[in-house]
């Protein structure tokens, strides 16, 4: 795992790398990033998913509630490395609902908190797994209205960089910015409406800027940060992304929209906040992702638009299929 999560040639021993949290739509993306791998993958998620097949990986699908006590145990018994993907997201302002809803701390901070344990390396058993947990830009914004969802993500990346600090696992946290994929979030939210004629609705005047990231890119940046480990190890690396106005996103999200339907792209339009909203949500959040950039040589290699037509194709695709 030293550079590269390949097995060398001279050892038959492949890395097992565990995933957490594979069905969802940046575990997914992994999964098959990873896949392609002379690795021995295990995807593991609560609900039944497909693995992709025919990839060098050895690949296997595994159903499991973390919650349940021994679970995690399970799972990550015998992992070089462990990327964690779980987190809770429900509610009208999804990841939102962290403010309003208990259990979602018990998601997002103790069990970080337990598969850090349950992945603590013994000593002198050689080097200590990996564990690569998905965070959030919005740790980076550090004043008293931070959002219950970014507390509760900054104080599981200290448990996992704590325990990275005592040389019990290798640990490195990557601050995602917004996700742009066809499953979840607002990118296919307002491209349903766009496609049904519905007009996109602003909290703002547009102009706030926002970072943004195809699933894609953000699931070889997780793959780059394995290949990277021992450069990474006890940092929280913002990993950046796009940076464009809400405004001029939607406007993509309309315009691409448009040229499925072949009618005029709705409008754009500036609406009351609803009351789930935080002062976060109207300031820009500046992320500095050089440092996790220069270690690795990653970049961002699909385009804001080219993601947004991605999103756009995918909901009219699934709003064409048979009831």
């Amino acid at each position: 795992m030293a550079g590269s999560l390949s097995s060398s040639p001279s050892s038959s021993r492949r890395p097992l790398v565990v995933v957490l949290g594979a069905s969802g739509y940046i575990g997914s993306a992994v999964v098959r990033e990873l896949s392609r791998r002379r690795i021995r993958l295990r995807a593991v998620a609560r609900g039944p998913f497909a693995v992709p097949s025919g990839g060098p990986a050895a690949t296997e699908a595994v159903r499991a509630d973390l919650l349940r006590e021994g679970a995690v145990a399970d799972v990550v018994r015998g992992a070089d490395a462990v990327i964690h993907l779980v987190a809770r997201m429900t509610g009208e302002g999804s990841w939102r609902s962290a403010a309003c809803d208990p259990e979602t701390e018990r998601v997002n901070v103790d069990l970080v908190r337990e598969v850090v344990a349950r992945c603590a390396a013994a000593p002198g058993r050689g080097p200590a797994p990996a564990v690569l947990l998905a965070s959030t830009n919005q740790v980076a914004d550090g004043g008293p209205q931070r959002s219950a969802y970014a507390r509760q993500k900054a104080a599981a990346e200290r448990h996992l960089l704590d325990a990275a600090a005592r040389g019990t696992v290798r640990g490195v946290a990557l601050r995602l910015p917004t996700t742009v994929g066809s499953e979840a979030g607002v990118t296919p939210a307002m491209a349903g409406r766009a496609l049904s004629g519905e007009a996109l609705t602003l909290w703002h005047d547009g102009t706030v800027r926002r970072e943004f990231l195809d699933v894609t890119d953000a699931a070889r940046a997780f793959v780059s940060a394995l290949d990277h480990v021992a450069d990474l190890d006890g940092r929280a690396c913002p990993v950046g992304g796009h940076v464009v106005a809400l405004g001029e996103l939607f406007r993509a999200i309309a315009d691409s929209a448009a040229r499925h339907t072949g009618r005029p792209p709705v409008p754009v339009l500036s609406v009351e906040p609803p009351g789930y909203a935080e002062t976060g949500d109207f300031r820009d959040l500046d992320v500095d992702s050089s440092a996790f950039r220069e270690v690795t040589g990653w970049r961002p290699e699909v385009s804001l638009r080219r993601a947004v037509d991605e999103v756009v194709s995918a909901v009219a695709r699934r709003r064409a299929l048979p009831c």
